[in-house]
């Protein structure tokens, strides 16, 4: 437990935050999270509900005074991306996460802090508990594995709500009301390949080490280096020297910016001296190319075991081919939002071993149509390889609604509280609002939350007087929803 954390504002949700951060909760294994909200709202006398997926409802009875208030449904997902340092020993099936303040900002200790969506949960769960705040009939909704599909969004059943405003706590900047988000996409690609027996040589691991990653979505205009792309760009310049390989294993998650990628190859023990030196070449070129955005990122090479098998040379070629080929970042912004990303892609993970590639890309747009192209794009480039691709976990997009009744009052609540309007807009990142929007035809939905970044990596953090901004922007929002009519 943070105890330095404890003493900032608001107390009660940084209690919550950190009770919730003890409890094991990453995506499609979140039975240990489900029975912790379940005892929460039971421990609270309150009507707790959970659904076949695994959602869990808990419903709040008006203060009183406030009962012909419009309902609201307070809504966050209970997952967490778990990522960590390669140097960092954390279980993250065991351990809770360790969270330490820094110039103003909660970090964790060499792994993904759960800020996403951890503080927006922690939030409802404060006004869940709390005697002293004002406000109508309440539900909050805790939905599961957002991050690795939105199982819990999709499942949720028509009828299982009641309010007719819903408020999503999972946008990353304070002072921003999002309106509207991009659709997804994963594709998945298998490669299969005969294992034959490695030539005489030298072996070794090529390692790309140091990027800074972040959120596929939120971040994927930052220019920031994709590791699986600068190993390929890397291995693929081996071709000549006739590199064989045995193992690739780069990023970890399909909505995070690859980090890290690790190779285990064989080259020709002669050609040494030229593959270092070439190797040497690359790695300051690329350090160059991306000074900017990545100032530690590091390429080495550590002699090391011969390994038992490697790829034929057919289908390395191939796959490596295709994979630079791929398309990788932003592909186009949008016309309609000045500074949106409109459509991307991202080559998330590349695991070459024992016969058999995968690799993974998750594509969003705002545009349906935009959308299936660029995954139309990369099946097309992998079939060309001889590789078989599956298309899986579409989840539409939330398309904006400039005449939102709770957007006009919330930006009336913003500027009364702090002085001036908040911005609105739309993200690239894909929210769980499009997919409870297509249940529940009609509700009236906004997503804010607090300043988080670089979130889906070790460097997430959260700004800490965000939170006490987006707390009270909360509770005047709550106070202030219209009658129902």
């Amino acid at each position: 437990m943070n105890q330095e954390l404890l003493q900032h504002q608001p107390r009660q949700l940084w209690q919550h935050f950190e009770n919730l951060n003890a409890v094991p909760r990453p995506s499609k294994h979140e039975s240990q999270v489900i029975e912790f909200m379940k005892q929460f709202g039971i421990g609270l006398g309150l009507k707790t509900i959970v659904d076949a997926v695994g959602n869990v409802i808990i419903r709040k009875p008006a203060t009183p005074g406030m009962e012909n208030r419009v309902g609201v449904v307070l809504q966050g997902h209970l997952d967490m991306v778990h990522q960590k340092n390669a140097n960092t020993s954390f279980d993250f099936s065991s351990q809770g996460i360790q969270s330490w303040i820094d110039q103003g900002w909660l970090k964790a200790k060499g792994t993904t802090l759960g800020a996403d969506n951890g503080v927006g949960v922690a939030s409802i769960m404060a006004v869940l508990a709390a005697t002293d705040i004002k406000h109508g009939p309440l539900e909050g909704l805790f939905t599961i594995d957002e991050e690795t599909g939105m199982t819990g969004a999709f499942k949720l059943q028509p009828g299982q709500l009641q309010g007719q405003i819903l408020l999503n706590t999972d946008t990353e900047d304070e002072g921003e009301l999002c309106i509207g988000c991009a659709g997804g996409i994963d594709t998945n690609v298998e490669l299969k390949y005969d294992q034959i027996n490695p030539r005489p040589g030298l072996a070794g691991k090529i390692s790309v080490t140091g990027l800074r990653g972040g959120h596929s979505g939120c971040e994927i205009h930052l220019g920031r280096g994709n590791a699986n792309k600068i190993m390929n760009r890397l291995l693929w310049s081996f071709a000549e020297q006739e590199l064989q390989i045995a193992m690739i294993d780069g990023g970890s998650l399909r909505n995070a910016i690859p980090r890290e990628s690790f190779a285990i190859v064989v080259i020709d023990t002669h050609r040494e001296p030229a593959f270092r030196q070439q190797l040497q070449i690359l790695t300051e070129t690329i350090r160059a190319e991306l000074a900017a955005t990545e100032p530690d990122l590091k390429i080495q090479w550590e002699p090391g075991a011969m390994p038992p098998q490697v790829m034929d040379q057919q289908s390395q070629q191939n796959l490596l081919n295709a994979i630079y080929a791929a398309p990788n970042g932003v592909l186009r912004m949008s016309d309609q939002v000045a500074g949106l990303v409109e459509t991307s892609t991202s080559l998330a993970r590349v695991h070459v071993e024992h016969g058999k590639a995968l690799v993974q890309f998750l594509t969003r747009s705002s545009v349906e149509t935009a959308k299936q192209d660029l995954a139309n794009m990369i099946s097309a480039t992998f079939e060309l390889a001889g590789a078989a691709v599956v298309h899986a976990g579409a989840y539409p997009g939330w398309k904006p609604n400039a005449d939102s009744k709770i957007l006009a009052l919330m930006q009336q609540i913003y500027q009364d509280i702090f002085g001036h309007g908040p911005k609105v807009n739309a993200v690239h990142a894909g929210l769980e609002c499009g997919i409870i929007g297509s249940h529940y035809a009609g509700m009236d939905m906004i997503s804010f939350g607090p300043t988080i970044k670089n979130p889906h990596s070790p460097d997430e953090k959260c700004e800490i007087a965000s939170v006490e901004k987006y707390w009270r922007f909360l509770l005047a929002t709550l106070e202030r929803v219209p009658v129902s009519k």
